[in-house]
């Protein structure tokens, strides 16, 4: 089953690239423009790409994509517009937090990650791309909106992040080039979500391992009602959406309410306010937005020549949200899978 796919939000305007403040900020050394990873490939036929000071080009397509504020630009920001502006809007990081969660969804422990390098696909606000590389490995972090933005600002402090703007599907990057990749939450925000699993499983070296979290599919009942609101809230503008979107976040925070009607009506139920506002908006503004089963995702796994596969369990415990959970009752949970790829 999927959910309505409509129009996005607004449009995005094309990129203005002001070379002069660029070339100043490089000249005083702004850490944040020293996102450029090396090594990139064409998106569209895979020739090794030629970096200048404001922009990367193809020449066999005779291509060019602008560099802005030391980030590949590959994409405007089309259907998921919405992200970035959540991402660069509001302050959702928590790092201890941040670190569990990245444990739970990945099934990758910290202590592995040194000398890895690693795909965030789909990084956002590069919450995920931080607690990889304070751990130690080397990360390339990718999204299709202009949330990369606040991930080279998150990342400010570290050296060992790179960004990119850019389709999951038509990734800068060589195949079977990463030791570990993984995508929490993104996927199922594309036309074809199995079309983006197809083209990131193809990043991990073989012997590497790939973890892909996706929301799950629902009781009917419960697909119906968020199918029906899901209507209205794409139509809304940004300004007309959160409001709903902070009234959710007040229901979020009231005891008894929020563990009930939550399960009926998605808003979340974080324990940090602005986290909730975030949240629910990221629920309910995409133009995209497709739910799948466990069984599902892991036949993906293994026609993309995947095995060893794990299916994670939710971050939460105790025994009535696992049954919830294992009944497809809490809406906004996910189907979340880690396999390794085969040696070719």
């Amino acid at each position: 089953m999927e959910n309505t796919a409509v129009q996005p939000l607004c449009a995005t305007p094309g990129w203005t690239i002001d070379i002069a403040t660029t070339l100043k900020m490089l000249h005083n050394g702004n850490r944040k423009l020293n996102r450029i990873p090396a090594n990139m490939v064409c998106p569209n036929c895979a020739t090794p790409l030629t970096v200048m000071p404001e922009h990367v080009a193809c020449d066999k397509c005779s291509t060019e994509h602008p560099i802005v504020n030391g980030i590949p630009r590959f994409v405007e920001q089309e259907h998921l517009a919405s992200f970035g502006l959540q991402w660069n809007r509001y302050e959702v990081a928590h790092d201890d937090e941040d670190r569990a969660t990245f444990e739970a969804k990945t099934g990758f422990q910290l202590t592995e990650l040194q000398g890895q390098r690693i795909l965030d696909a789909g990084c956002g606000g590069g919450r995920y791309c931080k607690v990889a590389a304070e751990a130690g490995a080397s990360v390339f972090g990718a999204d299709h909106s202009s949330a990369v933005e606040k991930a080279s600002s998150l990342c400010s402090h570290l050296e060992n992040v790179r960004l990119v703007q850019g389709d999951l599907k038509k990734l800068p990057f060589q195949e079977s080039s990463f030791d570990l990749v993984f995508s929490i939450g993104v996927m199922h925000h594309d036309s074809d979500t199995r079309a983006v699993f197809d083209s990131v499983a193809k990043m991990v070296k073989p012997g590497g391992r790939l973890a892909v979290w996706l929301y799950r599919l629902n009781t009917w009942p419960q697909e119906v009602l968020n199918n029906a609101l899901r209507r209205r809230t794409t139509k809304m503008t940004p300004e007309q959406l959160e409001p709903w979107c902070r009234l959710g976040a007040f229901f979020g925070g009231i005891p008894v309410l929020k563990q009930s009607l939550s399960k009926v009506v998605n808003f979340s139920t974080h324990s940090n306010w602005e986290n909730r506002v975030c949240d629910t908006f990221d629920w309910y503004a995409p133009a995209y937005q497709y739910h799948h089963t466990t069984e599902e995702l892991s036949s993906w796994f293994r026609e993309a020549g995947y095995d060893d596969l794990v299916v994670l369990p939710p971050e939460k415990t105790g025994a009535f949200y696992r049954w919830t959970w294992r009944n497809n009752l809490i809406v906004g949970s996910g189907v979340n899978v880690q396999g390794r790829r085969c040696d070719s």
